[in-house]
């Protein structure tokens, strides 16, 4: 469910009260959605500062580890609309243009000197920040790096400044790098790197390559993961074909650009639709007419629609659950080890997709989530209660608003508890056994090969 925002400060700078407000029926119909509004919030163009809630605890509590999992900033679409002139978008990176942040000039002399770095396997071969005058494909974006920019500096202000989470000493131990092997990801994690670290020192940056954009490392084999997985697209395959607006939609761009509407449709015209919305640039044209904002807000809203049912038929949580498991009991592992005293990896930061947060989002419970935006990040902070040492909590934070009491292991915990936080072993009890009760199994192993009842 989208809720309309109440709050008049706005972290992506838009004004709520400009939107049309229609009152739903709230016995009857779903809350209107606004495409055009879900999309400006999509997009997260820097404007205004951004007002978060990371690092918030009763002051006898001490901050002792933070784990970042962010999507990747701003890019070139991956997909091009055939017989269109791709759009008209320049990568280099330019401080003079906007969106700019006063470090921008800073990080690419910066990103230059980076032959110190040890970087995995094919890392060391992309590119460190993009410079294509006419992006390619898939390519982050000066926006993108100006997201990344802001991300880093605002945890930085929080994280260091105030928590002194690492020291101006600080050593490589502390940190864990792991990024997917698109430069898109890795010239994410250097940026929001770049203004978060107290002190840049390229030798002591070990970036890890994570071929698996669900991050599963050595523990992907899971053939109900791909069951689950292949029920989710026979539905959203169902929703689309039941969406009859949507289809003169596609008839029709596909008459204006001149090819099948099968064809229109496999190029994934959204994702290029996007980046002209995004950019404020003109949807494109042929001598038959113009692709229009009408129709993108049909696409838009179906894509809302989708997510939206995605929620309630429950086919994507259980693949959530059993994609996830692997990165949430490696994420588990080391608050465990930090738990008992070890200083090693106090900041972890992982780069990734969309494809990465939606999923770990799911299985969490925390439904009323926006899909991943543009430059996401969720925050897992551990933290000791000064009073009774041996006790830890955490929070969960997406894009800057608390959403532990979300997340389906701390919900209850909350109406019992005066603690702004949720304790650890909620968290654990959840990782290591709690996922896997709904496949009624009691592991990873066994919930990855038995087959629903």
């Amino acid at each position: 469910v989208h809720l309309i925002p109440v709050n008049p400060i706005r972290e992506d700078g838009l004004n709520p009260k400009s939107r049309k407000r229609i009152m739903p029926d709230l016995l009857t119909e779903p809350p209107a959605i606004d495409p055009v509004y879900e999309a400006h919030v999509y997009c997260n163009i820097p404007t205004i500062a951004e007002r978060s809630m990371e690092g918030h605890a009763p002051h006898y509590f001490k901050l002792v580890s933070v784990q970042v999992l962010i999507r990747h900033g701003d890019r070139y679409p991956l997909y091009a609309i055939p017989k269109t002139k791709r759009p008209d978008i320049d990568c280099m990176l330019l401080p003079g243009r906007k969106p700019s942040h006063p470090q921008l000039e800073a990080f690419i002399k910066h990103m230059s000197k980076g032959s110190a770095a040890q970087m995995d396997g094919s890392l060391s071969s992309l590119p460190r920040y993009p410079s294509h005058s006419l992006c390619e494909m898939g390519e982050l974006t000066q926006t993108g790096v100006v997201q990344h920019l802001r991300n880093g500096q605002l945890l930085r202000e929080i994280y260091i400044n105030k928590h002194k989470l690492l020291l101006s000493d600080w050593t490589a131990k502390q940190l864990y790098l792991e990024t997917t092997g698109k430069s898109r990801t890795l010239q994410s994690a250097l940026a929001l790197l770049y203004t978060f670290l107290p002190d840049f020192d390229w030798k002591k940056i070990n970036m890890r390559h994570q071929w698996s954009t669900i991050f599963c490392s050595g523990s992907c084999d899971c053939p109900m993961r791909n069951h689950y997985l292949e029920e989710e697209q026979r539905r959203q395959y169902s929703l689309r074909v039941k969406n009859s607006d949507l289809e003169k939609i596609y008839v029709d761009m596909a008459r204006i650009v001149g090819i099948p509407t099968r064809q229109l449709r496999a190029s994934n015209p959204i994702d290029s639709l996007l980046c002209y919305f995004c950019h404020n640039v003109s949807f494109p044209c042929t001598k038959t007419g113009c692709i229009d904002m009408e129709h993108f807000k049909v696409i838009k809203r179906h894509q809302l629609e989708d997510e939206r049912e995605r929620q309630e038929k429950k086919l994507y949580f259980l693949y959530a659950l059993l994609a996830t498991h692997p990165l949430l009991n490696q994420t588990v592992n080391r608050l465990l080890r930090i738990a008992e005293g070890k200083k090693e990896e106090v900041f972890v930061l992982y780069s990734a997709h969309d494809v990465t947060l939606s999923p770990v989002l799911s299985a969490l419970g925390i439904t009323e989530a926006r899909f991943p935006r543009f430059a996401a990040r969720l925050v897992f902070e551990l933290w000791q209660d000064g009073k009774r040492p041996k006790e830890h909590f955490i929070r969960i934070l997406y894009n800057g608003a608390d959403v532990t009491f979300q997340t389906s292991f701390c919900k209850d915990y909350y109406k019992r508890s005066s603690k702004p936080m949720c304790p650890l072993e909620k968290f654990v009890n959840f990782v290591k056994r709690d996922m896997f009760l709904v496949f009624n199994s009691t592991s990873y192993y066994d919930a990855c090969r038995k087959r629903p009842l």
